[in-house]
């Protein structure tokens, strides 16, 4: 009967030899093994090592004085040597402050993405570091999820945080917050977003001005402000132009790649579709151009669609995306950089709203009729010249 192992150690050679075998044969083309993770350093550690006291490591990390600058110096290269970092939670116990920033979003997608690069370059040589965390529900639908997030961190491994599409923001006192895009849109709480309706009015200018005369709205979230305020320009435009509305033409996508397949697949499929799509993000109009190409139309042969945002997915899909952009980078750069003026007491303006621009890639083209469908349109909808 085979023996029971009895300790730690016995567990620990025969795993060793295992994988020590295995690292031998030549049908494992490559395996570490060897590789041992040390539990975090410790204060007393670095005392023990530099050959002084806890408080004097205590006194050093924390720039305090009283220590020669050899022993300053000797402290720091062990420090660097074991690789010691103080505990945030005990730094703001101590101080009252981590020096750390976060960025919460509900999800890691392309639009909260890009502001997070934006966001990183921002705070680069500030003296703070970025933490980046997710705290919605995985569809980013979960209302409330930056009250649990903040709860979590704030106070204790943050000291203010920027906050991507928040559903509902309550922040105790002495506690910042910047939010990016809010649902509500600005209110109180200092924000950062782009001018939607403008770009919007730019998006669908654009396709009139291209003969569309049937053109088609997928509109984000009705929760969300951006998403209101693009199909208000999107209605604005049309309106201007004199051109009236099929409301059987706009409808919910939801701002996500199956939600907006199914609208696109509910327009497409009507017997007078639309000849040109305005989606309200570049993720619903990638998904709209994927749906026409199942149905058997091309784009932009006999479907011109326009996104929203410039993600980077947008100039990498056949045929590139036509889209109006938002400053994404920019907009996460800026929400950082009002965050941090904000801990550190400097007076600013708490809005900062940024400018959208026109892109002209591939997947629009001036409307022919043998683009439209083969039925004329309804008397809902002005027929295109």
């Amino acid at each position: 009967m085979r023996r029971v192992l009895q300790s730690r150690n016995e567990v620990s050679t025969v795993v060793d030899n295992v994988f020590d075998s295995l690292a031998r044969s030549p049908s494992w083309p490559s395996i570490i093994v060897g590789v041992t993770f040390p539990e975090r350093v410790k204060m007393s550690d670095v005392a023990r090592t530099a050959g002084v006291s806890v408080a004097t490591v205590s006194k050093v990390v924390n720039g305090r004085y009283g220590v020669a600058q050899a022993t300053v110096q000797r402290v720091r290269e062990v420090i660097h040597q074991l690789g010691y970092e103080a505990s945030l939670g005990a730094q703001s116990l101590r101080s009252h402050r981590t020096n750390v920033l976060g960025i919460l979003v509900a999800e890691f997608e392309p639009f909260s993405t890009e502001l997070l690069k934006g966001a990183s370059k921002e705070v680069t040589g500030t003296g703070y570091q970025l933490l980046a965390y997710s705290g919605g529900d995985g569809d980013g639908t979960a209302v409330g999820w930056e009250r649990r997030s903040l709860a979590r961190l704030s106070g204790t491994l943050i000291d203010g945080a920027v906050i991507v599409t928040p559903t509902v923001v309550e922040t105790k006192q002495g506690f910042h917050v910047v939010a990016v895009d809010p649902h509500t849109g600005p209110s109180g709480l200092p924000t950062v977003d782009s001018d939607n309706f403008a770009g919007a009015v730019l998006a669908t200018n654009y396709l009139l001005s291209l003969g569309h005369r049937r053109i088609g709205h997928i509109s984000g979230r009705p929760d969300l402000e951006s998403a209101r305020l693009r199909e208000a320009g999107f209605r604005r435009a049309m309106l201007d132009a004199g051109v009236a509305v099929d409301e059987r033409l706009v409808r919910v996508g939801g701002f996500r790649v199956e939600s907006a397949a199914a609208t696109a697949a509910e327009l497409l499929a009507l017997p007078d579709r639309p000849t040109a799509v305005f989606a309200g993000n570049d993720l619903s109009a990638i998904s709209t151009m994927d749906v026409a190409r199942t149905m058997g139309l091309t784009v932009p042969g006999d479907l011109s669609v326009m996104g929203f945002d410039n993600i980077p997915e947008s100039a990498l899909v056949t045929p590139q995306l036509t889209t109006i952009a938002q400053p994404l980078q920019r907009m996460g750069a800026e929400a950082m950089r009002l965050l941090i003026d904000l801990v550190g007491g400097v007076e600013r303006d708490p809005h900062v709203r940024l400018p959208t621009e026109l892109v002209v890639r591939s997947s629009c083209a001036p409307y022919t009729p043998s683009a439209g469908p083969d039925r004329p349109p309804s008397a809902a909808g002005a027929t295109n010249g």
